[in-house]
């Protein structure tokens, strides 16, 4: 689509900064393109194998394209973002690893695995995962956020309540997201762009992909809010709930352990169902299955649930 303004992935930086400089000016209302790169920050790629997972920088993971200066931006207003359109890049690819000391159950899964997804770059509606797997795809913003107040560079990985590693699937397509503002002009940075992702991301990745993402950008003047909030234009697992959900549950007075439990019980069920190895059971659980709070209540114990999609297995 056509945008007032484009921004190369070149223009990209690690970290959350007040004192890097904006690469772009833009007026509220105004629409960007804005070119992301992949999450590994190109240090993997198409023919990358298990083993390159050993040598990722992580100085130079989850790099953002940015950042934006909103005009008029001041702290206590709001900068929204409207998500117009999500495109991969020409190849048409993405990645999901399970990386050593990372993820919900990195103590149970310590070796390197890598998958590489590939689609239609074109009309990204699915891929294949394995021999029978077909992930419905949605294409997302992972990280986007603005600059926080406090001086100095702040890591990426963690979510903060200016934005950042957020990882919610429903930043896509129609979808508004609201961001407080801390510094002048805001400060909006992207990347870390996904073509699925479950609810949780429990081993710590989705399908990562570069991306090119189009939004609208505009301003609330004294609209204070603490933390992001979103805004749908409709349903958003109706691409997943055609066939129903295999449904695994955690129970007891830790919500950490509680999930834990949820996920393995639905890799011991994936694996029995289908044959595949656990370590695969568990990155697919990753980008299209959903974690989910189910009763948080009844002290002492809580009530954590994973639905899988049964839809993937058809």
């Amino acid at each position: 689509m056509k945008c007032n303004h484009t921004i190369h992935s070149r223009m990209h930086h690690y970290g959350w900064d007040n004192a890097i400089d904006p690469i772009l000016t833009v007026t509220p209302g105004q629409t960007v393109e804005i070119e992301t790169i992949d999450a590994s920050g190109s240090q993997l790629a198409e023919n990358s194998t298990d083993k390159d997972l050993l040598n990722l920088d992580f100085e130079k993971v989850n790099p953002v394209t940015g950042p934006i200066y909103v005009k008029g931006a001041q702290k206590g207003d709001v900068i929204s973002i409207k998500f117009l359109e999500f495109m991969p890049d020409t190849k048409g690819w993405g990645w999901t690893a399970n990386i050593p000391g990372f993820g919900l159950l990195a103590d149970q899964f310590p070796d390197p695995k890598l998958n590489i997804w590939k689609f239609d770059p074109n009309n990204p509606t699915h891929s294949i995962f394995g021999k029978a797997c077909k992930i419905p795809l949605k294409p997302f913003c992972g990280t986007i956020g603005l600059a926080l107040e406090e001086k100095g560079n702040h890591s990426v990985v963690p979510p903060r309540r200016v934005g950042g590693n957020l990882d919610i699937r429903d930043n896509c397509v129609g979808t508004t997201l609201y961001l407080p503002v801390e510094v002048e002009g805001g400060l909006l940075s992207v990347g870390d762009t996904h073509a699925a992702q479950g609810d949780g991301e429990v081993c710590g990745t989705a399908i990562e992909s570069p991306m090119t993402v189009s939004c609208k950008i505009d301003l609330l003047k004294e609209q204070s809010i603490k933390f992001p909030q979103l805004e749908t234009t409709g349903p958003v697992t109706n691409h997943f709930d055609q066939k129903g959900y295999k449904i695994t549950t955690g129970i007891g007075p830790d919500l950490m352990q509680a999930s834990r439990d949820a996920i393995g019980s639905m890799i011991d069920l994936l694996c029995k169902d289908t044959g595949m190895d656990a370590v695969e059971a568990y990155m697919l659980c990753s980008v299209c299955g959903d974690l989910r709070i189910s009763e948080i209540v009844d002290m002492p114990n809580w009530t954590v649930s994973f639905y899988f999609p049964k839809v993937v297995l058809e």
